[in-house]
């Protein structure tokens, strides 16, 4: 069966690099406001120990071909990161999530370029027919932000996840497909201009 890997993703102004040791100081610096973590599935790691541990596991799925992480630089600065994950090349589908960015950078436009990149190299690339995203269903930012792609809402899953030690969580999902692509492609060059 094949094996999807990562590779360097670059536009305009934003950079996805595979993950990898070098990104650690970088990560650890932007990782730091708490309402980063606000929707992730883990309590934000306090400690640079418990963020390495975070960083082993992150880069043990991409040893395993189970994930594909990237980090998120944007004018050659590391602010966030994000990732392919439940990799299914046999259906050719994949869902890109563990996506976070330091506040100084939202609303600039960082995560539809990152998107831009990510959702051309998995319709490009990879082939494939669908591509997921999920949030917790609370989470209005994110979910407006899948919206504006524009990803295609299918449904909350209730009681999908138990996150951040034992709280609940139910799923907002969208997807865009491989018939929808070259709209959502249009739409974000749009957003984003000329480059």
């Amino acid at each position: 069966m094949e094996r999807w890997t990562g590779i360097r993703l670059e536009r305009r102004r934003v950079v996805l690099e595979p993950l990898s040791d070098a990104h650690e100081d970088g990560l650890w610096a932007a990782s730091r406001a708490p309402e980063t973590w606000r929707w992730l599935s883990v309590l934000q790691p306090e400690t640079r120990a418990e963020f390495r541990a975070y960083l082993d596991h992150a880069l043990a799925s991409a040893a395993d071909g189970s994930e594909i992480p990237f980090a998120t630089l944007l004018d050659g600065r590391v602010v966030g990161s994000t990732r392919y994950l439940a990799l299914a090349p046999e259906f050719r589908r994949l869902e890109i999530g563990w996506t976070w960015l330091h506040p100084s950078v939202w609303g600039s436009g960082v995560n539809a370029e990152a998107k831009l990149l990510q959702l051309g190299d998995a319709f490009d690339r990879l082939r494939c027919r669908r591509v997921e995203l999920k949030t917790d269903a609370l989470n209005e930012r994110s979910r407006a932000a899948m919206a504006a792609l524009p990803a295609e809402f299918e449904g909350v899953f209730r009681k999908h996840m138990l996150v951040r030690g034992e709280e609940n969580r139910d799923s907002a999902w969208y997807a865009v497909v491989d018939d929808d692509w070259p709209a959502v492609r249009s739409n974000l060059e749009r957003r984003l201009g000329a480059g």
